[in-house]
């Protein structure tokens, strides 16, 4: 299996200004070859393949107003239409929007390399176009005997420069099977609640750097719009914050993802529709910050690589409001109440455990039904792999109930 091995590098002045230039012409061949797709398609509704486009390139490279485009490395630049092929195979295949153009300020800045283009010795690489190899931190080892076949060089809004390198992994294999089942209830007071009654606390990353970014944002704003150097600083300030947050969260998220998925055979958590819930204003920013969609991928793809199973149940399920022991469906459930006793057989219940409970009981009966793994999200009505009678269609067990 293929794994991409993430590790961030110091580039020279030299370095980071080839970097610099390929980043642009990278973006300049990108957006070019975009719009000359657009306009073909507008004109003669015709489309325009890869090949097509690179012909164009080496048109483009032979041209004055262009001919700085042959001060880079190809290879990036082949790449970027590449990319730019695959977008529209999306688009046309209705699992994305039309491409957009790449900005200067906003775009991700990348560029990718095969292996063509580098050269990978002893831990040491050279990229095309630089005499000096890059001088990576390996903070952690590459596979044994492993030989990149792509790497892609990046830098972040903070200034922070990564390469990735693309390697055959050949540790990723299946884990024996225990046959343990968890149930896993997403929340924000606790971040996540088990079927075994464990509650995962929350960090709040964001909040307890919540007063050091406002500081940051409030200088940004009293800088003079446009390119100026103190702008500049104030914006990679405000960027630094931003990625300290970011990489605690994912940190956090990794090592819990990880742990659910050794430990586990099968993994039952809900279907939440996170895009919606962002719409509520005033929990929008914890909502954020608790990253539900950012673990969820995480738990699904390493599931994947060590043969474990996981079962979304559809977000209507009244996991909440139905008793683990009885199966009696409460009728009301106010967002104050964490805690409640069921009235017809009298067992108490702690509103987020019980609702763990009712995931993994859920779970387990669509792998004993044999249906499928997760709710089709495309289907009209919501139907899911998990069918429930519910007394109208209220999102029982939202994560938002915790406030």
């Amino acid at each position: 299996m293929k794994r991409a091995f993430k590790y961030r590098f110091y580039p020279t002045d030299a370095q980071a200004a080839e970097l610099s230039r390929t980043f642009g012409c990278v973006r300049k061949v990108y957006n070019m070859a975009l719009t000359a797709r657009t306009e073909v398609w507008a004109l003669r509704q015709e489309r325009v393949n890869y090949n097509a486009t690179s012909a164009m390139l080496t048109a483009w490279k032979k041209t004055e107003e262009l001919a700085y485009l042959n001060e880079v490395s190809s290879v990036p630049l082949q790449q970027a239409l590449r990319h730019l092929q695959t977008a529209f195979t999306n688009f046309f295949g209705k699992r994305s929007r039309y491409p957009r153009f790449k900005s200067k300020k906003k775009s991700r800045k990348s560029a990718e390399y095969t292996t063509s283009a580098f050269r990978f010795r002893d831990g040491y690489l050279t990229l095309a176009k630089m005499a000096e190899p890059l001088a990576i931190v390996w903070s952690r080892p590459l596979p044994e005997g492993a030989q990149p076949s792509t790497v892609t060089v990046s830098q972040d809004a903070a200034g922070r420069w990564f390469v990735s390198l693309l390697c055959e992994d050949r540790g990723v294999g299946q884990l024996p099977a225990n046959g343990t089942a968890v149930g896993v209830d997403a929340g924000l007071n606790n971040l996540l609640t088990l079927s075994t009654g464990e509650k995962v606390t929350n960090p709040r990353h964001e909040r307890k750097d919540r007063a050091r970014l406002a500081k940051a944002q409030r200088e940004l704003s009293r800088k003079a719009k446009g390119d100026g150097v103190n702008r500049a600083k104030a914006r990679r300030k405000v960027a630094r914050i931003h990625a300290h947050i970011a990489d605690r969260r994912r940190d956090h998220l990794h090592k819990l993802s990880t742990r659910l998925v050794r430990e586990n055979q099968t993994i039952v958590i809900e279907d939440l529709t996170v895009r919606n819930m962002l719409k509520n204003g005033k929990l929008a920013r914890a909502i954020s910050d608790a990253a539900w969609s950012e673990f969820r991928s995480m738990v699904e793809y390493k599931a994947a690589w060590y043969g474990r199973e996981v079962i979304a149940v559809d977000r209507w399920f009244p996991s909440s409001k139905l008793c683990s022991r009885c199966g009696t469906v409460r009728e009301k459930m106010p967002l104050n109440v964490r805690t409640w006793t069921c009235d017809n057989c009298g067992t108490a219940h702690d509103r987020d455990v019980n609702a763990a409970q009712n995931l993994k009981a859920a779970g387990l009966a669509v792998t004993a039904c044999g249906a499928g793994v997760r709710p089709q999200r495309s289907t009209p009505g919501g139907q899911s792999a998990v069918k429930q009678e519910t007394p109208g269609r209220e999102p029982w067990d939202s994560p938002l109930q915790e406030g």
